[in-house]
């Protein structure tokens, strides 16, 4: 069999220096020995899940598709882009003193992690870089630690930079006009939300677990009334899911919330940011959604970049904590964003039966609010 043409290829980013980032042993994210279990768990975030991501890309049947391309670590001065300098001083100072520090709950800046952060900021930079330099359309930035709750100016939710967010800042400073970041993550990503809280040149839209704020380092709700503010209102728009939405309460926000948006906004640039964790199997997450349902959202966004950018897609990898079905589920979106005639990969484990009929008529709440309170999209 020939290889697939470069129009037909990924360009995954990675640098195994990522694996260093530790994130140690605890009653889950929490790192706490309480003294009466035999067996304390890996931290959810750990460097298992992501070298089962690498080796089903370099081993899978997706292998012919992937070209592999080595990431470089960020500078401060990029970081700075989107990152206050308070902050990114902050976190030097707790590396420079060893480590070995809890920045906010469950995020752990222990020796190693914050080369591993820089080179995360870093190898979605090149991935971007790779895209606007012309030299391919589609990209994946394999990376850890995650990035997507990271906000201006604190850590939150196992995240030190926002990967994305400094992307996104990229595709702006080098002329695209306008951006869409749709965030995939059971969790809201409310880090690249609030960079770009008051800009129009932005639309970020998040499909989440409603799951809330969870304390100081998340203060934002993820409620469909957090639209934006100044320029930016109306340019922010949040799909709170109901638990158990599946592949089909997914599908359908795609298709009466998500594409409506994007076809009003018409981005030049789409970056897809995933995460596994809203998989049926996820322990951060209850969302139940299969290979199957990853697969069909990389197939629309795929058509979409193809209608409204060129083709130019960057991915960017954010949670997914089962350490092997996480693996499976990148690789069905991956076949998705190919929009690969057939499966490639079957699924080893999901059966699960769902019940859309709740989530519809969430979804269709949601709509609803959008079209009456969102100026772009009074005329849907």
């Amino acid at each position: 069999m020939s290889a697939p043409s470069t129009s037909c290829r990924i360009n995954v980013f990675w640098h195994d220096g990522m694996l260093n980032h530790d994130t140690g042993k605890g009653v889950f994210d929490t790192g706490m020995n309480p003294g009466f279990l035999e067996v304390l768990e890996k931290h959810p975030e750990n460097s298992d899940r992501i070298r089962n991501i690498v080796s089903i890309l370099s081993k899978g049947p997706i292998s012919s598709y992937i070209s592999w391309h080595s990431g470089s670590p960020a500078t401060i001065h990029q970081l700075l882009s989107f990152h206050s300098q308070e902050y990114v001083d902050m976190l030097i100072e707790a590396d420079k003193n060893g480590g070995n520090k809890e920045i906010c709950c469950g995020t752990f800046l222990n020796p190693g992690s914050f080369n591993a952060a820089l080179l995360a900021a870093g190898t979605t930079l090149s991935a971007m870089k790779y895209i606007l330099d012309g030299y391919g359309e589609l990209a994946y930035a394999l990376v850890r630690p995650p990035g997507h709750h990271a906000q201006p100016t604190q850590a939150d939710g196992y995240c030190f930079f926002n990967n994305a967010g400094l992307a996104v800042q990229l595709a702006l400073d080098s002329g695209c006009k306008k951006v869409l970041v749709l965030d995939i993550d059971v969790h809201y990503g409310n880090g690249t939300a609030e960079g770009f809280y008051r800009s129009d040149k932005v639309l970020t839209v998040s499909l989440h677990m409603n799951h809330g704020s969870w304390g100081p380092s998340h203060p934002q709700n993820g409620t469909v009334d957090e639209l934006g503010e100044g320029e930016g209102f109306g340019y922010n728009l949040n799909v709170p899911l109901p638990n158990g939405s599946g592949d089909e309460g997914y599908g359908y926000a795609m298709r009466e919330v998500v594409i409506p948006a994007v076809e009003k906004f018409e981005p030049d640039m789409m970056v897809l940011v995933i995460g596994q964790d809203s998989s049926a199997f996820d322990p951060n997450g209850r969302q139940c959604l299969t290979m199957d349902g990853y697969r069909e959202i990389g197939r629309m966004v795929r058509r979409l970049a193809d209608k409204h950018c060129g083709s130019r897609l960057l991915i960017v990898q954010e949670g997914g904590y089962h350490v092997t079905y996480s693996a499976y589920c990148v690789h069905a979106t991956l076949e998705g964003v190919l929009d690969l005639p057939h499966p490639l990969l079957s699924d080893p484990i999901a059966y699960y039966p769902e019940d859309e009929t709740f989530a519809v008529k969430v979804i269709e709440a949601i709509k609803q609010f959008q079209m009456k309170n969102v100026p772009m999209l009074k005329d849907v």
